[in-house]
């Protein structure tokens, strides 16, 4: 009797190499959703308001940069299967490593803090104190990162990552913008000289491609096992993940530009107060959905900047990191992301809400500032034959992201010139 054959038809094969894909996603799209955190929201909000629809432009430009910066940092952690701080004290020394982290969580820890805020502002719309928020928000987000595993926390991630993008999504829609004008906006550059414009620009572009989300794409990608194998996948994931975040922030600015900007209403400087003044001339629901999520992406950016936090301080020493690990058996990797939550929540209980708004919004300027610091590692390492293999960064993608760098650094010297000089 003959044996059944067990070769697959060519419709089975293309399922499994689907499956295979979907398996690799996460690592990409938790980032992405993780851009738009408060500070983000913030960020956005507050440029659609002071700028309507003129910085599109400069959404349009960081996904650019943003998807070509991620994959070069995905290709590190499928080649390596380890993060960049690892990578780091490997290849350049202990000190060169120390500096790295220290210059990312100067920023992570502004940011953090910005999380925190977020939340106090969106639980303040429907009458919660300061210290009830910051007290729900630790506990949820210490829970869930303590006694998950990286299946749950990744799918919660990227589940709530869908909920605010459908938020301001319908934010934008009830606004009823120009939509000419803001297609325009996105591929002509509106510029002006004045020192706010530019602090827009950086603080736009220091939400969008940040120094923390360069270093958490290595880590999960990772954390999750991934080889050279799922380079097809991880591609996607992180395409899919810069195309998301560009098109939340977009929704953001185009919502508040069409209703706030529009009616000349430009004086806003916290979402609270963007989301308040919504109400009259986008309904009350605009007003609601903006809380929510507000509210949903700080619980998001509080899961995923402190994890990469501890990713990064553990991986420069050399101690275990990772979400599947039980505390016992990474004390340190758990003990450090307790202590930056906990850290910035008594910090938000502590300084005014006026303080926290100030705080928010340069979060993404220092984000902006240090981000060349850490793309300079992680173009270095990305062109190392040696270590990269076949997933060595080509001259396309080294060119892109040497240039991306290089106007990181413009655009910190345009800042620190209009600063100084009031020009």
């Amino acid at each position: 009797m003959k044996a059944p054959s067990l070769a697959l038809t060519p419709r089975a094969v293309n399922r499994v190499r689907f499956a295979a894909i979907l398996g690799v996603l996460g690592p990409g799209l938790v980032s992405g959703f993780a851009d738009n955190d408060a500070g983000g929201i913030s960020t956005y909000s507050v440029a659609g308001v002071r700028f309507g629809y003129d910085l599109l432009w400069v959404l349009l430009a960081s996904q650019i940069v943003l998807f070509f910066t991620q994959e070069v940092g995905a290709r590190l952690g499928l080649a390596t299967g380890q993060g960049l701080a690892g990578l780091v004290r490997e290849q350049y020394g202990v000190r060169w490593a120390t500096f790295m982290i220290g210059t990312m969580l100067v920023a992570n820890v502004g940011s953090i803090i910005a999380e925190f805020a977020g939340c106090s502002a969106a639980l303040g719309l429907f009458g919660w104190p300061n210290w009830a928020s910051a007290l729900l928000a630790a506990t949820v987000v210490v829970l869930l990162l303590t006694r998950g595993n990286y299946s749950k926390v990744q799918y919660l991630f990227v589940a709530v990552g869908i909920c605010v993008s459908m938020a301001y999504f319908i934010s934008a829609l009830l606004a009823h913008p120009d939509w000419g004008r803001a297609a325009s906006s996105l591929v002509i550059p509106r510029l002006a000289s004045s020192p706010a414009y530019w602090v827009a620009v950086v603080a736009t572009v220091g939400t969008t491609i940040t120094p923390w989300g360069q270093a958490f794409i290595q880590s999960y990608v990772a954390d999750k096992r991934l080889g050279p194998e799922d380079l097809v996948g991880e591609r996607l994931d992180v395409g899919l993940g810069a195309l998301l975040t560009n098109l939340i922030a977009a929704f953001i600015v185009v919502a508040c530009a069409a209703s706030l900007w529009a009616h000349n209403q430009t004086n806003a400087t916290d979402v609270a107060t963007i989301a308040k003044g919504l109400e009259p001339l986008a309904g009350s629901l605009t007003t609601v959905l903006f809380a929510v999520g507000l509210l949903a992406a700080s619980f998001l950016g509080l899961g995923v900047v402190p994890l990469t936090s501890a990713y990064a301080a553990c991986e420069a020493f050399g101690w275990e990191t990772g979400v599947d690990w039980r505390w016992r058996e990474a004390p340190a990797f758990y003990g450090l992301m307790v202590f930056f939550v906990a850290s910035a929540a008594l910090v938000v209980l502590v300084v005014p809400s006026s303080g926290l708004v100030q705080v928010m919004f340069t979060a993404q300027v220092v984000n902006c500032l240090l981000l060349p610091f850490v793309l300079v590692f992680v173009m270095r390492l990305s062109a190392d034959r040696k270590l990269m293999g076949p997933l060595v960064s080509g001259r396309f993608l080294l060119s892109v992201g040497w240039l991306g760098t290089a106007l990181l650094v413009v655009l910190s010297v345009a800042l620190v010139v209009t600063s100084v000089t009031g020009a």
